[in-house]
Formats: C-alpha cells, sequence, structure tokens
C-alpha cells in the first residue's frame, strides 16, 4: 500500500528537518535542510542554466560519502552565499567533519533566478548568507509552504510559484521531497487551473482539481515575459540506506517528476536541479526492483511537491496565484 506519510512533508522522512527565511523587502529567501546526522547524498543536474555548490562533490568522481546539509536559495548567483550561512550555524553546533581543531560541515546548494520578481537590488550586503544561518537555525519538522523561504520569490509561468513538499510510505520505507517551483514552464493545462500531475493527487493535496474533460484543449503555452532565467530545484529524501551510487540513480529518476509536473521542463535558461539524502535508517532496498520502485515513488513526490508549491502559493508582485483562476 502507498500512501502520503503523517505530515505529507519531506520530514515524514525520520531526523530531517527544514528550515525558512526571508527578506520581504527583497522579496528573496533560503530554504536549508538538515538531517540529524550525515545523510549519503547524490545530485543531478539537467537545466541549461545551472546554478550549484559543492555540485562536484557529490559527483561519480567526488570522495565525499555524505553531507550535513542542503541550502537552497533565491538571488541567482548572489544566494549561493546562503550555503555558507547554512555551514556556520552547523558549526556552531559541532557538526562536520573534524579537521584538526575546526569542524567543516558539508552543505551543497543551488539557487533559483528571483531578482526579477520585486524589491530593491541596491542592497548594501547581500542578505543571503545571513538568511541562510537564519533557516537552518529555525530547521523543523513543520514548516511554511507556498511564499516562504526560496519560494518567496518564485514564479511558474505567469503564476506565482512557490515552496512545496509531498511524501509517501510504501512496503515500509519512506520517500519524500521538496520543491521550489520557479520554472519557465507551466504547472497548469492552458486555459484551466488542472495541474498537469492532477492524477497524482493525494489526500485532496490541490482540491481534487481534474482537467474539465480529461485532456488539454491545446498543447499550446503561452511564454510569460520570453525566456528568462528559472529554475526549479528539489531535494528528495528517503531513510532507505543508500549507497552513493543507488542515490544518484534515484536523482536520476526523480526528474521525471519534473516532466509530470512542469511544460516545457529543462530549458536553456533553467538550472533544475535534483538533490538526495538517504539516513539510512530503514535498511538498504531489497533488491533492483525495489530501488526502481524507490525511483519511481520519488519523482511521483517530486512532481507532487513542485504542484503544491504552486498551489499553496499567495499573489505577490502583480504575479497571480493558482488559488485565484477561474473554474
Amino acid at each position: 500500500m502507498i500512501r502520503p506519510g503523517p505530515r505529507n512533508s519531506i520530514t515524514d522522512v525520520a531526523g530531517l528537518a527544514v528550515g525558512n527565511a526571508e527578506d520581504r523587502t527583497l522579496l528573496t529567501g533560503v530554504t536549508a535542510v538538515i538531517p540529524a546526522t550525515p545523510a549519503v547524498a547524490a545530485i543531478d543536474v539537467r537545466g541549461g542554466g545551472p546554478g550549484t555548490r559543492e555540485s562536484d562533490a557529490l559527483g561519480p568522481l567526488g570522495t565525499v560519502e555524505v553531507v550535513h546539509g542542503i541550502a537552497l536559495s533565491g538571488g541567482s548567483a548572489y544566494g549561493l552565499d546562503a550555503a555558507g550561512g547554512v555551514m556556520d550555524w552547523l558549526r556552531s553546533q559541532a557538526r562536520g567533519f573534524a579537521v584538526g581543531d575546526a569542524r567543516v560541515p558539508i552543505v551543497p546548494g543551488a539557487i533559483i533566478f528571483d531578482l526579477a520578481t520585486g524589491g530593491p537590488k541596491s542592497w548594501e550586503t547581500p542578505p543571503w548568507w545571513r538568511l541562510g544561518r537564519a533557516a537552518a537555525e529555525a530547521a523543523a519538522a513543520d514548516f511554511a509552504l507556498g511564499n516562504a523561504g526560496a519560494g518567496l520569490g518564485a514564479r511558474a509561468g505567469g503564476l506565482k510559484g512557490g515552496l512545496g513538499t509531498a511524501s509517501f510510505v510504501a512496503d515500509g520505507v519512506t520517500v519524500g521531497a521538496l520543491a521550489v517551483a520557479n520554472p519557465l514552464g507551466s504547472v497548469v493545462m492552458p486555459g484551466t487551473r488542472a495541474p498537469w500531475a492532477w492524477w497524482l493527487e493525494q489526500a485532496g493535496e490541490w482540491g481534487g482539481v481534474t482537467p474539465p474533460s480529461g485532456a488539454p484543449s491545446t498543447l499550446e503555452h503561452a511564454f510569460s515575459g520570453g525566456a528568462r532565467a528559472n529554475t526549479t530545484l528539489a531535494v528528495v529524501a528517503t531513510d532507505a540506506r543508500l549507497t552513493r551510487a543507488e542515490a544518484g540513480r534515484i536523482a536520476t529518476m526523480a526528474h521525471d517528476g519534473f516532466a509530470r509536473a512542469i511544460r516545457p521542463v529543462h530549458a536553456p535558461l533553467d538550472g533544475d536541479t535534483v538533490f538526495v539524502l538517504a539516513t539510512g535508517s530503514a535498511g538498504p532496498p531489497g533488491d533492483l526492483a525495489a530501488l526502481s520502485r524507490l525511483g519511481m515513488l520519488a519523482a511521483d513526490c517530486v512532481a507532487r511537491a513542485i504542484t503544491r508549491g504552486v498551489v499553496e502559493a499567495e499573489p505577490l508582485a502583480g504575479l497571480p496565484a493558482w488559488r485565484n483562476l477561474p473554474g
């Protein structure tokens, strides 16, 4: 039996916490994902314009096996500073690799482009390091969605984007996803409020909205503002015990969730990126079929988290919200 976890959240994976921090003047923010103990990690980047930090360390030739946190941020390239703030909070908690008398937490990160959403651009000191530390300090099992954290300044096609999450529990294993939905493409069918991923909805996540006739009337997509710098980010977490290679395979499969929820996806200026964290408390997959099933559920969770990020968002800076669409 496959069902959502009790929170329908990435934090249904035991030992995982998520924190948000925002600058509501600049309309930007940071989301930090903090495992209670170091987690095996992997990354898969599919967008044409990524902005990442420590991504090579998670690659197949990297030596680092585990990470201490993940930083997702607005601010475009400026937002890569957020990982430093998350690192500093982790260091203050004596987390990280011991190097002599120092502690060095490993915190990969990725950013979305939200600089065109609104707010002044004449800051004296970029705020993202400070926001990263505040997000890590705020990490908990429950956290805000929609216009929160790295989702504050997000847009999704012509709609307000945002932060979303979802989970599944199946066969004694939990898998969850967290997404910052900021794509060039749309998460809804043209002329409707029905999500492309409507058929994946669980427990009324977005109100049971289905296509009027079960299929879109057109496949056209009206680009809002032309091809901008956009990005959707996702973190997949599971309590399965995975090798780094297995986590990398889950990251690859999880990208299918982008395609189930967004059209078009992985555009030339999107920085679409998936991180995977595996805590290992539930034991290893029994065989390759079980690993494949985990990847399938991860992709479905990602699609649901992306859609939920848009569904939960509120109007901001002239961007309409999904909840205000007719029908």
